[in-house]
């Protein structure tokens, strides 16, 4: 018997449930090949993890280590669960315990947490008490270094670890700008290890990958050359994208893909929440005179609603649960709502996880959840990487996570350790969940996208060329590592006088940190400290870059199930007040964007219409925000906001279209904004089915009348300064992407447009102005050209 079944039982007992899979795939389970340990392993080494439950390893866990071992850049691309930890650490292990100070490790993860997993697991996979951050630390010594570790600890690290584990941020603006500190770890650095290689996708992506290319520059400096060992479960084209993440040749990778290890039987279930009742709230407004408020038919019940009733019964029944969601916001309201729903019984065994939670609230609940005493946990993606924990049976994932690659990742999360595991999308109303729900195949049919990401992107190298610089001087056959762009970069930034040259190199000429000229994960400064305004407690923190429209005066914090009211923010002090409320409503930020194109680069014209590609720049304002009741989500009112406005340039995907095709479309003048606003949402909507992305990684804008084009406009453009990407993709896959639009717009139900279809949860406009059937008229005028 399937030990998924009981829960997948619970979950379809109540009335009408069983109506709500629309799908079930099932995934077959896998039996184990071991082989004996290499003779290179030390015995102390191969007991030690014996002790620690590995016995003997599995086949692609000894192909990978003997790679590494032969100093071959190596990736695994092997599924969740099947022991890329010790594949990638196994030859480092034996090396330097056979003779110790032979060499140093970097470990890079994409997040705090996960190096301070990783650490842990390295001490429980081995059994060795010396793997730790002290002076008593024996034959391996191993620590996690970043921002928040105490200066004492950082300085035994910088003297004595053997291993260093840490995150691509603390290498940017600490240790490489730093790397004189570090002069006996860099000399003896044999290998780089980088975890989780598929969460390092565009714009972050790119940063990341020029920060590894500061590191083997900084390392050659002393003359190392590392050997690096990349990991992921879910990662297109392994080699190829290891190769341009590192800066090497492909053909000098290794991959290991194809695994030996056991799994269990794992149950896919695809969840599709009902129809709302006639009676039941629908519509965001009771002013029947608005027309984004107008009632729509068929509209389904909430994907988080829905998570919550689902986490609630499988909390009750003793399964213990990790559910993904999309957002902070949804992360408390979903957790709040399970709470409430179970009763008594939920308090203290169903919490929330999210970004922003401070350092010893997130390692309180993640030991809850290894120890067993929480039954239940909704997080944002911060728990999607590989921290490792044991026993969960159900994996849920409310709404599409935006790639195949991230849903792969949260639904490995269950059944791990060769277990049967259950795990349930519960798709959303939104364009991109109403088509996947009735498309299948397009999760499991195709294989993970390729990861995205562009180093040679201008807006992301200059900075970085400045960062190495005030490492190292830049001489000429550093175009090894920056590519053959780097001399035309470095003549603008030293007649801008921030580099200096001389007949030795490039050098950085002002007093401040260059690392400060980038932050690799666009959070546009330092984050906003959310604090309590009558205790001074700090409750938590906000991105910079998301400040305004989720801090602003008068928003709605949740936090931990309790919701504050933003008194004050201090954007120049990077404070936000609050004070706790019971204000039974909650708000939504608006934003007014004006989009200008600087240059076309490319343009593919159809029958009637066309397709362009360049740069452009986006202007962005928060200017208001909407309250809305708590329950059903009724509109109370509109506040003004007095906020700066924000200019960024990017890159742009556009499609023009002429009056012979509006004529073909039958679309009057009348008609015509509301059909281009709606074919805008289901486009960006879509967009994730061709590029690894998610609708929050673009952004758009529609004109019945653009005065750059001189005629009617839909731009898709790339949400990050220099673009991503992205809207790169959407230009290079635009007939695939109007197949879709047009194919979900004719198979959505409703009849004037809904979530499901040209609705957008981030649109400025409160969804105003939205034409379906003539959105489908127009689209289906550009298949046919």
């Amino acid at each position: 018997m399937n030990q998924a079944d009981p829960w997948l039982g619970v979950l379809t007992a109540g009335p009408d449930r069983a109506g709500r899979v629309a799908h079930v795939e099932q995934v077959p389970p896998q039996t184990g090949q071991t082989c004996p340990w290499p003779a290179w392993v030390p015995p102390q080494l191969a007991k030690s993890l014996s002790d620690g439950g590995i016995e003997r390893p599995w086949g692609h866990q000894i192909r990978a280590a003997e790679s590494i071992r032969a100093a071959r850049h190596t990736v695994m691309a092997t599924a969740a669960g099947s022991g890329k930890t010790l594949g990638m650490w196994l030859t480092p292990l034996a090396e330097i315990m056979t003779e110790p100070g032979r060499g140093t490790v970097l470990y890079l993860a994409p997040t705090k947490a996960l190096g301070a997993d990783q650490l842990s697991g390295l001490e429980r996979m081995t059994g060795l008490s010396a793997v730790g951050a002290g002076p008593s630390a024996g034959a391996f010594r191993a620590a996690t270094c970043d921002g928040d570790t105490e200066l004492e600890v950082r300085r035994w690290v910088q003297a004595t670890a053997d291993a260093v584990l840490t995150n691509p941020d603390y290498l940017h603006f600490s240790l490489l700008p730093r790397h004189a500190y570090w002069t006996r770890f860099f000399r003896r650095l044999r290998w780089v290890l980088i975890d989780e290689a598929h969460a390092y996708r565009g714009l972050f992506g790119a940063h990341v990958s020029l920060v590894i290319r500061r590191l083997r520059r900084v390392a050659a400096h002393y003359g190392a050359a590392p050997t690096f060992a990349l990991a992921s479960a879910t990662i297109a084209e392994p080699a190829a994208t290891a190769g341009a993440l590192i800066g090497c040749d492909p053909s000098t990778i290794t991959c290991v893909a194809g695994d030996d290890a056991p799994r269990g039987r794992r149950t896919v279930v695809l969840w599709q929440p009902p129809f709302l009742e006639p009676d039941e709230p629908t519509k965001p407004s009771d002013d029947p005179d608005d027309a984004a408020d107008q009632l729509v038919t068929q509209v389904r019940r909430s994907a988080e609603a829905e998570a919550a009733d689902l986490v609630a019964d499988l909390a009750g029944s003793g399964a213990q649960t990790l559910a993904f969601v999309r957002s902070r916001f949804a992360a408390e309201s979903v957790a709040d709502s399970a709470r409430i729903r179970l009763g008594p019984a939920g308090a203290g065994r169903i919490t929330s996880y999210r970004g922003g939670y401070l350092p010893e609230e997130r390692r309180e609940i993640e030991a809850g959840l290894r120890r067993g005493s929480l039954s239940a946990l909704v997080s944002t993606t911060a728990l999607e990487l590989g921290i490792d924990i044991p026993g969960l049976d159900v994996a849920m994932i409310v709404g599409w996570p935006g790639t195949r690659a991230s849903f792969w990742q949260q639904a490995g999360r269950a059944g791990r350790g060769g277990g049967d595991g259950l795990a349930v999308w519960v798709a959303g109303t939104n364009p991109l969940d109403a088509y996947l729900v009735e498309h299948p195949e397009a999760i499991f049919g195709p294989p993970v996208e390729a990861t995205v990401f562009d180093p040679t992107n201008q807006h992301i190298l200059a900075p970085h060329l400045c960062a190495a610089a005030s490492e190292l001087p830049i001489r000429p056959d550093d175009v090894e590592y920056f590519g053959s762009t780097m001399p035309a970069i470095l003549q603008q930034l030293t007649d801008l006088g921030v580099l200096r040259h001389r007949t030795t190199g490039w050098y950085w000429r002002p007093t401040e940190p260059a690392s400060s000229l980038t932050d690799l994960r666009g959070d546009h400064g330092p984050p906003v400290d959310i604090v309590e305004a009558d205790t001074g407690r700090l409750l938590g923190t906000v991105d910079a870059g998301r400040a305004e429209a989720t801090v602003h005066i008068g928003a709605i914090y949740l936090h931990r199930g309790a919701a504050f009211i933003v008194t004050g923010l201090d954007l120049d002090g990077h404070i936000a007040t609050v004070s706790q409320t019971h204000l039974p409503h909650r708000t939504r930020a608006n934003t007014r964007s004006t989009v200008a194109i600087i240059a076309e680069h490319r343009v593919e014209a159809g029958n009637g219409f066309a397709w362009h590609l360049g740069d452009v720049e986006v202007r962005s304002q928060v200017t208001s925000y909407t309250r809305m009741r708590s329950a059903g989500g009724a509109t109370i009112d509109t506040v003004p906001l007095d906020l700066p406005e924000h200019a960024m340039r990017t890159v742009a995907a556009w499609l023009t279209v002429e009056s012979s095709l509006l004529d073909d479309a039958s679309l009057s003048p009348r008609e015509l904004p509301g059909a281009l606003h709606a074919a805008e949402h289901a486009a960006i909507g879509l967009l994730p089915l061709l590029a690894t992305c998610d609708r929050w990684d673009l952004g758009g804008l529609s004109s019945a009348f653009h005065g750059d084009t001189e005629g009617p406009v839909i731009f898709i453009h790339d949400a990050a300064p220099g673009g991503a990407g992205f809207a790169a993709r959407a230009f290079a896959a635009h007939g695939a992407l109007t197949t879709a639009v047009r194919d979900l717009l004719q198979g959505c139900g409703c009849s004037d447009g809904c979530p499901s279809c040209v609705q957008s949860p981030k649109c400025g406009n409160a969804n105003q102005m939205l034409d379906k059937g003539a959105a489908l008229r127009l689209v289906e005028a550009v298949a046919r050209g």
